[in-house]
């Protein structure tokens, strides 16, 4: 949970006492949350969540609030950052920070540390909403985006259970790296660019390779996972990178994200060179008119050289491919699934598009009526939770079973995974993490 990390640093450089509980990693029962919440006996607490797990954090928030009902809940993150209506709805929540949140939450703490809950001087602080004792909902002046990140401190991850963020279960421990926020290209599913922003703001890459340096010899992490959108994004600054890596002598193995039109020779083989072991790249679409309506700004051509390219570099390269553009057919998705097997990437990554909140997506779902699925715990990118206009949910939930089993099962595959011994690796991802919805039957709320 970078987020937390990150707010928790700004909050402890000024001085203040923080805890993180991360009970999706410890795998906290209420019990436990409760416990641990008694141990700590916080003055304030912040909670972020994303969509599918928002029910959690209100429940959690709940839970607060009937032990402690005097203590400010403060809730962030993406969902809550667009349907901040539906948070303060919960009597249990006291306030809504509205996008990025280190700042905020440390201005927060400290107007409610000075004077209290005090609505007229809340008004004050920028990038939360909140709801006065009359009832109306509040939204203070947006909080411009952090133009600087070099001015953060490096995450607390000392405050963190590290030695649990692993692979499978396996002793592979995992760091969490995020060296930009932000981006261009506001594709219509994705609220990255809504979120963050549409201008892309790198950190330096000198502080970029301490935290990587601090992750290798602190918490013995032998993988580092880049959590931007687009790592690639800016060639000179990958060069840099790569040349601090080089120059400290770090053996380390990573991941992150590109686009097929961001990459180069000298690029994958300098990213090959300090231990680049796979690039995630969004697809999305065997069809053009999609990716242009998606406002991907990439061609198909594009998509098949960037893959030819990655692997004649020796980069494992990952396609996500969506199904269920409202407007496509059920061919269309059949192309893409063909696509993803004429590709030949490593993995292949197949979801259902998913009508986030704040997303133009969700607007246009929203006015055609789309949206058969209101729960959003099904909001997962796995469980269709709406229809087209040439398709129903339950035939999209189909698509996304047929897809995993066509790409998944082919004897080729099996036999390149058995070759390079990981076959074990991919039937545990897909029993784990896919099966369990694939097989899960439709509800509607």
């Amino acid at each position: 949970p970078l987020g937390l990390a990150w707010i928790a640093a700004v909050l402890e450089q000024e001085g203040y006492d923080v805890s993180i509980i991360d009970s999706p990693t410890l795998q906290l029962s209420e019990q436990d949350f409760i416990y641990m919440l008694r141990k700590e006996k916080p003055d304030v607490v912040g909670i972020t969540s994303i969509t599918p797990t928002i029910y959690k954090a209100y429940r959690a928030a709940e839970i607060i609030k009937e032990i402690y009902p005097e203590i400010p809940i403060v809730v962030g993150g993406p969902h809550v950052t667009f349907m901040y209506d539906e948070a303060l709805s919960k009597k249990y929540i006291d306030f809504v920070v509205l996008g990025e949140g280190e700042y905020t939450m440390l201005e927060l703490v400290k107007t409610l540390e000075r004077h209290g809950v005090n609505y007229e001087i809340l008004k004050s602080v920028k990038g939360i909403a909140f709801k006065m004792p009359s009832g109306e909902t509040v939204i203070t002046p947006p909080r411009p985006p952090i133009h600087d990140l070099n001015k953060l401190p490096k995450p607390a991850r000392h405050l963190l259970p590290m030695d649990k963020y692993t692979f499978l279960n396996k002793p592979v421990r995992i760091l969490h790296v995020m060296a930009s926020r932000g981006c261009p290209y506001g594709c219509v599913y994705c609220s990255t660019s809504y979120f963050w922003g549409r201008r892309v703001r790198f950190r330096d890459p000198e502080l970029v390779v301490d935290e990587i340096e601090e992750g290798v010899y602190k918490y013995k992490v032998s993988h580092i996972a880049f959590t931007d959108d687009e790592f690639t994004i800016i060639k000179p600054w990958v060069l840099k990178f790569v040349e601090e890596v080089k120059r400290r002598k770090l053996d380390i193995s990573f991941s992150c994200g590109s686009r097929v039109d961001h990459v180069d020779d000298e690029i994958l083989k300098s990213l090959k060179s300090v231990g680049c072991s796979a690039l995630y790249f969004g697809v999305e679409s065997a069809n053009q008119e999609s990716l242009d309506r998606i406002g991907k700004r990439i061609t198909v051509s594009q998509v098949i050289k960037a893959f030819e390219k990655s692997k004649n570099a020796g980069i494992e390269a990952v396609g996500s491919f969506i199904l269920g553009f409202p407007w496509e057919t059920i061919d269309d998705m059949k192309r893409t699934i063909k696509f993803s097997m004429k590709l030949k990437p490593s993995y292949a990554q197949f979801t259902v598009l998913t009508p986030y909140p704040g997303t133009p997506i969700f607007k246009i779902a929203l006015k055609d009526k789309l949206i058969e699925d209101w729960n959003w715990e099904n909001y997962t990118t796995l469980r269709a939770v709406m229809r087209g206009y040439h398709f129903t949910r339950k035939q999209l939930q189909k698509m996304l079973t047929y897809a995993y089993r066509k790409f998944y099962a082919r004897l080729g595959f099996l036999w390149e995974q058995i070759k390079k011994k990981r076959l074990l690796i991919i039937l545990g991802v897909i029993k784990n993490n896919i099966l369990p919805w694939l097989l899960s039957p439709l509800k509607r709320h």
